[in-house]
């Protein structure tokens, strides 16, 4: 009988939860109990996506990964959306990337280089991905450093918002092309030796099984039927549970004295991709930093170029106006943690002591929007 993976069981806080926010407990331990419910979930999400991409083939498979890959998050986020809390989806987006980039980066290779050293990578993919995202977040970033002159036309503001989210939508697509069709570049000299390297890409976790050695056969661990079951269930799981946490924010945050950008920059982003961090950092542990950047970076391109974008419509369904428009604490903090994980990817190899560092950076930017008055980082 095959082994249930410890994080299933957590999926019991889900309902106690969803029972919890009925009877009227309060919601600090709603909120609690809905975000130790949404971990379980967002992994199961993540294991359903894995085992369908094996019964579909490496390039459909790729494409449900690209999709699916932060399913948990926008699920989150387009609750709090409906609930108008704007600073707070924002937030949680630029949250996702920094914690991709500093936490997953940095534990990745705090623990991989502790158990073997300075670790070699193939530096052309990393590099092109960690090219790709600093593309990407520059995109991002845009509109934020326009709005100031756009501020007393609305219209304008948003139609340069929605603009912007198709051209990042149309360029996530192209990405997606670019990681299926691109001819993989044979590694002479790093890591797996003449193994061909993965692409680069959004997809390309969910494809580079087939890249990242050439002895590792991945097997089904469950049916296709099961598969698809376990996929529409949590997801669906996943909705019921994210509207009871984002019920509980505006209580939790008067009573705890936290602000809406602290649980956005940490607490959610941390909830919805922890499954995600996990694989990252294990692969890590295999030695595969390869694949370990491709999952850190990939996330991040995805949250820049798909997410993002998508979500900008999607609160025109509510009748809101999600901008595509950050704080300026927002992007210095979105700016440095790209810039690092891009010097880290280009040249090839990493150790504990780079680890270490972005892991300082990390904690030194959650203390700060801890501290950050809300006033003060309104838009």
């Amino acid at each position: 009988m095959p082994r249930i993976p410890l994080l299933y069981y957590m999926v019991i806080f889900a309902p106690i939860a969803f029972i919890a926010d009925r009877v009227g407990v309060d919601p600090v331990i709603v909120f609690v109990l809905s975000a130790l419910g949404l971990i379980p979930l967002a992994k199961l999400i993540g294991d359903a996506t894995e085992e369908l991409a094996i019964y579909t083939g490496p390039k459909l498979g790729g494409l449900l990964n690209a999709t699916l890959g932060n399913a948990a998050e926008l699920i989150i986020t387009i609750f709090a959306i409906q609930a108008g809390l704007l600073e707070l989806v924002r937030a949680s987006l630029i949250g996702s990337i920094l914690g991709n980039l500093l936490l997953v980066l940095g534990l990745s290779l705090v623990l991989g280089g502790l158990r073997h050293g300075t670790q070699i990578f193939d530096k052309r993919t990393a590099g092109l991905n960690a090219t790709l995202l600093l593309l990407a977040v520059v995109a991002l970033a845009i509109p934020s450093l326009f709005d100031r002159a756009l501020v007393t036309a609305p219209n304008s503001e948003l139609l340069f918002s929605e603009g912007v989210a198709v051209i990042l939508i149309v360029l996530y697509a192209l990405s997606v092309i670019y990681s299926f069709t691109a001819k993989p570049v044979l590694d002479t000299g790093h890591g797996t030796g003449n193994v061909p390297a993965p692409v680069a890409g959004p997809a390309l976790s969910a494809v580079s099984t087939d890249h990242s050695g050439a002895d590792e056969v991945h097997h089904a661990k469950w049916t296709l039927r099961f598969s698809v079951i376990v996929l529409i269930l949590a997801t669906v799981g996943t909705a019921i549970v994210s509207e009871t946490l984002i019920g509980a924010v505006e209580p939790v945050v008067q009573q705890l004295g936290l602000t809406e950008f602290f649980l956005g920059i940490i607490i959610i982003p941390l909830v919805g991709n922890i499954a995600e961090h996990l694989v990252a950092v294990q692969v890590a542990l295999k030695n595969k930093m390869e694949l370990s950047l491709a999952v850190s970076l990939g996330s991040s391109l995805q949250i820049s170029l798909l997410v993002a974008p998508v979500l900008v419509f999607i609160s025109l369904l509510f009748g809101e106006r999600l901008l595509l428009v950050f704080n300026d604490f927002e992007l210095i903090a979105l700016f440095g943690a790209t810039i690092i994980a891009a010097f880290i990817a280009i040249d090839g190899e990493s150790n504990w002591l780079e680890g270490a560092i972005l892991l300082g950076i990390y904690v030194i930017i959650g203390l700060a929007f801890f501290f950050l008055p809300a006033t003060v980082a309104i838009h």
